[in-house]
């Protein structure tokens, strides 16, 4: 029934399978207080919460689980079960909100360069790592891109988002070059079957998230020397880079939302806070009465 509800509104299998976890735990808890469904009222989730932080759980935590009870009694609610929904009123925890790392233009410069584009392997990752700054894309989309996916005459690429939620990206110059080059001279040797993955491994499957966040460090690595900034990379920082270099010419937040598949432009205003931030350390360096 929920799990039902979940898909219908477009909800992840990952946070379909946390929320699943969640309410396995709510209801451990509630068993053990003889509370039924109809029965859990907003002190009851008070006291939940308030039992989840004295365990130690982190705020994030916390906040997704009260997420998934919220939905649980929405959707009691929506079938007629309850009257009411006890979790709406039910406040989240604060999150410490930590501000994303950010390369400079220079520090990605320096760490794609630095990826030769001799063997297979090195031309798809270079062809990869460009695509993923070009474009903002997480490692889960850059592993799913099939190879009818990138629209060379339209310079853009087709990704399957959060959600299953499709957005034509625009892709530049550099990386449509790189996927050229990768498809021309690499990925036939890599080819091992039928799979339509844009990006192979070496014995020809589609490659894991954890490959991606592997292949990046070892180029990280490689690039440290000329690009400190570089040093031990997640991929996630490209997208980060991506949407604050964007915002520092003068792309309109909406339009980065889009770019970057944001169901909310709350998630997005984060490039503003560290845009903010880089500006403040520019003044501190720079004005002699700081």
């Amino acid at each position: 029934m929920f799990e039902q509800d979940l898909a219908r509104r477009g909800a992840a299998e990952k946070t379909r399978r946390a929320y699943r976890i969640d309410l396995a735990q709510f209801a451990r808890w509630a068993a053990g207080r003889e509370l039924e469904p109809a029965s859990v009222d907003h002190r009851a989730l008070r006291r939940y919460a308030a039992s989840l932080s004295e365990q130690g759980q982190a705020p994030a935590t916390v906040a997704r689980k009260l997420a998934a009870l919220r939905g649980f009694f929405r959707a009691l609610v929506e079938l007629g079960e309850r009257g009411d929904n006890p979790a709406e009123l039910l406040s989240s925890p604060k999150r410490h909100q930590h501000l994303p790392r950010v390369l400079k233009p220079a520090d990605v410069a320096a760490l794609l360069d630095r990826i030769p584009a001799t063997t297979p392997l090195e031309l798809r990752d270079r062809a990869m790592f460009e695509l993923a700054y070009a474009s903002g894309l997480r490692a889960e989309e850059l592993v799913s891109l099939d190879l009818d996916a990138v629209d060379f005459d339209a310079e853009r690429v087709r990704v399957e988002g959060k959600g299953d939620k499709t957005r034509l990206v625009p892709t530049g110059e550099h990386a449509l070059r790189a996927i050229e080059r990768y498809l021309g001279r690499a990925r036939p040797a890599l080819a091992g079957g039928e799979d339509r993955a844009l990006f192979l491994s070496k014995t020809g499957r589609r490659l894991s998230t954890s490959d991606v966040r592997r292949r990046l460090r070892v180029w990280a690595r490689h690039a440290s020397a000329q690009a400190p900034g570089a040093g031990d990379l997640h991929p996630h920082a490209l997208r980060h880079s991506f949407a604050t270099h964007l915002l520092e010419g003068g792309a309109d937040l909406r339009a980065i939302q889009e770019l970057l598949g944001h169901a909310s432009i709350s998630t997005t205003q984060v490039y503003t806070r560290v845009e903010s931030s880089r500006l403040r350390s520019t003044y501190l360096r720079s004005h002699p009465r700081a």
